[in-house]
């Protein structure tokens, strides 16, 4: 009965927590429960910050792009 939840919630999410999991060399579950733990104590800022960073993990190559070194002048 969890296992089908957990593994729908997990394809939903943004990898915002397996990301820092990998990270920190920590198990997802602990990451997934200090963002919880935080927002009792935050009163939900750190969510403003998760979206943040589910946008930057999105869009990682994007900003990457302009500071890659280029081989000439005009590759662009």
């Amino acid at each position: 009965m969890n296992a089908p939840i957990r593994s729908w919630s997990e394809q939903q999410a943004f990898g915002v927590c397996q990301w820092w999991a990998e990270k920190l060399n920590v198990k997802t579950e602990q990451v997934r429960l200090s963002f919880i733990y935080l927002s009792f104590i935050t009163a939900g800022a750190h969510l403003v910050v998760y979206l943040v960073m589910a946008f930057v993990l999105a869009h990682k190559e994007r900003i990457k792009q302009p500071f890659k070194r280029r081989s000439t002048v005009w590759d662009l």
